[in-house]
């Protein structure tokens, strides 16, 4: 009996990753032009094993998978990963179901920022269309930063809802800034909100490596505090009790939080929802451990986003919608059912 719930927790992992894989290869399946999985393989093992490719491939197919298909897909997953996995810590040391990592006002920083680069084209040449995520990344980040320092000259013990309401606020004044930017500026109006509300379109191979370095920071950063994330949740007596400095691991975990939060909207653009779906997913599935919560949660929430972007794509193909649309139709009632079965 002691090893049923080990057993039930690996066939529960098996099946999301194996739905998962599924999804990724619908997602390069799917497209106006038709391709099979065999020649998707092809493609892969010639580019990156410099294998022969089959006879009958042409050139414009090869570069539609590897330069168009795969890095969206790739992009995608570790987007959602990111957003999920941040979701996932800031919900924990907030204490928050409701909460995101857009609360501390990551996606306003680099959107700002963003909206600036838009307006008066700005380009720092040795970076070239990687400029924008970038800026937009180190944004979000100062503004969190920002976030920090205020909530400690109001409470020196960080406490949540201190954290939550200088987020709040600062997304706010942000948010205004960016208004009056796009009032002043209304040529540009339309790359700003399309960009606000999110796409992996014609995004190569450099996006997706850029997310995965900062992925991969994030990601460590966070595991590393598992433990700490545990007791936390039982509130902060409680961890101090057990020798958990709160304030210098919260301080730590916001700053991780935001490097996987900050990255993701920089790259992608502002995308809602998947940070508060996916781990009370894989809380459900998975009781509150942190160390089976986190990478859990990751997984799905790449998983549901690159199911929202083949929606994107396809519902009204050949053109798209934006992602960010998607994932809110999906994410709203899901919002309204946790906020309603909380008041209960």
């Amino acid at each position: 009996m002691l090893f049923t719930p080990i057993y039930m927790n690996k066939t529960k992992v098996l099946l999301i990753i194996s739905a998962t894989i599924i999804i990724m290869l619908s997602a390069v399946l799917i497209g106006t032009v038709n391709i099979t999985a065999k020649d998707i393989i092809d493609i892969i093992l010639h580019k990156l094993f410099d294998f022969p490719l089959k006879q009958g491939l042409k050139p414009n197919t090869v570069s539609i998978i590897w330069t168009l298909r795969l890095p969206r897909v790739f992009l995608a997953f570790l987007v959602g990963a990111a957003l999920s996995a941040s979701g996932t810590v800031i919900q924990s040391i907030l204490k928050n179901p409701l909460a995101s990592p857009y609360t501390l006002g990551v996606s306003s920083g680099a959107s700002l920022s963003a909206g600036l680069i838009i307006v008066f084209g700005i380009s720092i040449p040795f970076l070239g269309n990687l400029t924008l995520p970038l800026i937009g990344f180190i944004s979000g980040l100062i503004t969190v930063f920002t976030v920090i320092a205020f909530s400690r000259k109001v409470d020196e013990g960080l406490s949540s809802n201190t954290i939550i309401l200088v987020g709040m606020v600062f997304s706010l004044f942000v948010n205004a800034a960016l208004t009056i930017l796009t009032a002043l500026y209304r040529e540009n109006i339309e790359s700003i909100v399309l960009w606000q509300m999110g796409s992996f379109s014609l995004r190569g191979w450099n996006y997706v490596k850029a997310a995965s370095i900062f992925f991969v920071i994030g990601i460590a950063g966070v595991m590393k505090y598992t433990n700490e994330m545990d007791l936390l949740s039982f509130g902060e007596d409680e961890a101090k009790s057990n020798g958990v400095e709160t304030e210098k691991v919260k301080k730590k975990l916001l700053i991780f939080s935001s490097i996987l939060t900050g990255s993701s909207v920089a790259l992608s653009g502002t995308i809602g929802f998947v940070d508060l779906i996916a781990p009370h997913v894989a809380r459900k599935f998975f009781g509150s451990k942190h160390i089976y919560v986190l990478p859990i949660s990751a997984v799905f929430g790449g998983a549901l986003m690159i199911f929202s972007d083949i929606i994107a794509r396809t519902i009204v193909s050949p053109s798209e919608l934006p992602v960010g649309a998607v994932t809110a139709l999906i994410g709203a009632p899901f919002f309204a059912y946790i906020y309603f079965k909380k008041s209960r």
